[in-house]
Formats: C-alpha cells, structure tokens, sequence
C-alpha cells in the first residue's frame, strides 16, 4: 500500500519534532511537506532544527532532513505541494496565538487540506470534533456537516483535546461505558515541563520547586471532558450534562509524563476496587480492535505496586500511547479515587494527532 502524502505546520517546534519522530516508519503516513515560521522558511529542515532537536532519537529519514521549510502562513505553497502528490492532509502543531492559529487553520481547511490540529483554537468551535480515538470516534462522523456548512469541500478541521486530560479520560470513560454514572469528579494534575514548549518555564521556577498554576488549564480540564463526553446534535456537538469537574493544575519538575489524582464520586451504583480494574484491564476500543498501527495494545494497563505509576518508569508504556493507572482505592469523600499517567508529548500531543489521523483514515475521511 502506498503511504499517504502529509505535511506538518509548526514542524520545527516540540511537538512538530515529534511528529517527525513518531511517523518513521509509520505504514499508512509518510511526512513529504514541513512549514514553520518564516525565520525557518527557505532552509533545510536539518538546518532549521540545527542545535534545538528535542524529540527522542537522531531526526529519522534523509528524506525529512532534506526537506526545504515553507512558510506555513502561505497555504498556497501547501495547495502546490497538493497537486504535485506530496501533501493530502495536514498535522497541525502550530505555535501561535490562538485567533492566528484558529484563522489560519480555517484557511488550510476553506482550500480543501484536512487539518488534524494539537491546537487549542478550534477546540470549542461547535462543529469540530475534539477527539480521544477510544472515547468518542462517533465525534468524526459530524465532519460531513462541517464541510457542508462552511463549503470546504474535502477540507475540514479535526482537533485533539488539552494533553493532561489524556491521562485521565479513557479510564474515565470505560467506567462510563461500562454502566457507572460519575456525577462530579476532583482532579489535580502535575505536569511535565515539556508541556510548556521550549524554552518552557525558566529552571530557577522549577528547580526545587511546583508551580501552582499553568494558565487556562483548569479551565481546559474543567470544560473540555464534557464535549468529549457529549453527542451531536444536527450540525452541532453538545456538552455532557451531569458531570461536574474541579481541577487543580501543577507545573512539576518532570521532563515528560502528565500525572493526575483523580478523586469520583457515582450515581446510584459504584464499582467496587476490583471491579474498577477489571473494567480497566479488559478496555478495548476501536483503535485496539482495528489495530490501528500506533494504538497500544492495551490502552489502559493496571499497576498493581503501592507506588506506581511513575513518570520516569511508566510513560513510555503501550509505545507511550497506553494510560497508566494506579493506588486504585476507595475515597472518603467521595467513592472511588486512582492516579493516572500518560506521556504528554507522544499520547498527549503528536502521537494523539496520528492515533486520530488513524481514526479518520479508516472513516474515510482522509486517503
């Protein structure tokens, strides 16, 4: 089978690296196109991540390192690498504001490029589908009425949610789905510094130190599950209603790996510990089932240890694409409490884009 032609926007940032690093050797996907900000456009993206290269490992193909960098404010030079077969959708990593980034994406879309987005512009638009690929897929399926409403033809704009909420929100949603109403929800994360970008927060703040604000998180943590969790309606999708979420956000001394201390409290019928993992161990989901080339096998893996899971030991679980849970235990407040890991920049940024990438080429809305 012939890989399919993408470009990546921001590719000389983090998380554009990552996506450089992440798809390889990916069997379906094949980086043929990078952009970035004009100061890198018109280099050699070796020359343009020359002594700034932060994904794990050497960059991976010549044919990435030789690449010349666009300018991914011009979507024309985006259309041209189209027609010549070198780009059929795009990976969104951009690094801008979000009024920038939002409109800019929306012009990729308007000349019929698909954007897969980590950006946070799009991810409230109501015809957007903010996708977890094991939660809810069924969001893809609005994407006809996006394309209709805004006349984008084969464009259109799919988004992942916030990083941290990954290390939290498939367990989440396998005790939904296996039956168990969660009426409100207490969740403190502690975040890695690669969640800041590069440069990211200064050593002498995090040196011996927990930062206890990162801005628009909590918000983000707060609001973000209940479209996840929501349906569409007509040309719309609506939030989850019955679902109250208080989140505290922490920067930590970590490199990579978002940790969260998630504290639920049940309607009428609560899982006990046991059965908590249970329904965590057996989780499979559409990815899994289809075997989507960079799903784990496992998306949800129990730890059974006192002091686990841990960044440095426990996020490059599952091709560090699985969420890592652990201290299963009852709450005294509420009834059930665990701690959740997932690696930030893989499952929580480019790894995630791919995963829903995935999903959407196995809809048929890329290929």
């Amino acid at each position: 089978m012939a890989k399919i032609p993408v470009g990546i926007l921001g590719a000389t940032g983090m998380v554009g690296q990552q996506y450089v690093a992440l798809l390889a050797d990916h069997p379906w996907f094949e980086v043929r196109y990078a952009a970035a900000s004009p100061r890198s456009a018109g280099k050699k993206y070796a020359e343009a991540v020359a002594g700034r290269w932060h994904a794990t490992g050497g960059v991976p193909h010549p044919s990435v390192w030789g690449l010349v960098v666009e300018d991914a404010g011009d979507v024309s030079k985006a259309l041209a690498a189209a027609k010549r077969g070198d780009c059929a959708f795009v990976f969104s990593a951009l690094e801008m504001g979000k009024d920038e980034t939002g409109s800019l994406e929306e012009a990729y879309a308007a000349s019929g490029i698909p954007v897969v987005s980590n950006a946070s512009a799009h991810r409230w638009t109501e015809d957007v589908p903010m996708l977890i690929a094991e939660v809810n897929p069924q969001h893809a399926d609005i994407i006809p009425a996006q394309q209709k409403n805004r006349g984008w033809g084969a464009g259109f704009i799919a988004v992942k949610p916030n990083c941290s909420i990954q290390s939290y929100m498939t367990p989440v949603w396998a005790l939904m789905r296996a039956g168990y109403e969660i009426k409100r929800m207490i969740v403190t994360t502690l975040q890695a510094v690669s969640g800041a970008g590069y440069p990211g927060v200064a050593s002498l703040d995090m040196i011996d130190n927990i930062v206890p604000y990162i801005g628009g998180e909590e918000e983000k943590s707060e609001r973000e599950p209940l479209k996840i969790l929501g349906s569409i309606s007509g040309a719309k999708i609506e939030n989850y209603r019955g679902l109250e979420i208080s989140a505290h956000c922490n920067r930590v001394a970590v490199i990579d790996g978002h940790t969260a201390c998630v504290s639920l409290e049940f309607g009428a019928g609560k899982p006990s510990v046991e059965e908590a993992k249970k329904i965590w161990a057996a989780f499979r989901a559409l990815p899994q089932e289809l075997g989507f080339p960079l799903a784990p096998e496992q998306p949800i893996i129990v730890r059974e240890e006192a002091d686990r899971p841990q960044p440095r030991k426990d996020r490059g679980a599952g091709k560090a694409m699985a969420v890592s849970v652990g201290r299963i235990r009852p709450c005294n407040v509420f009834d059930l409490r665990f701690v959740g890991l997932s690696h930030n920049t893989v499952r929580g940024a480019a790894g995630g884009g791919i995963l829903n990438a995935e999903l959407l080429k196995a809809k048929g809305y890329i290929g």
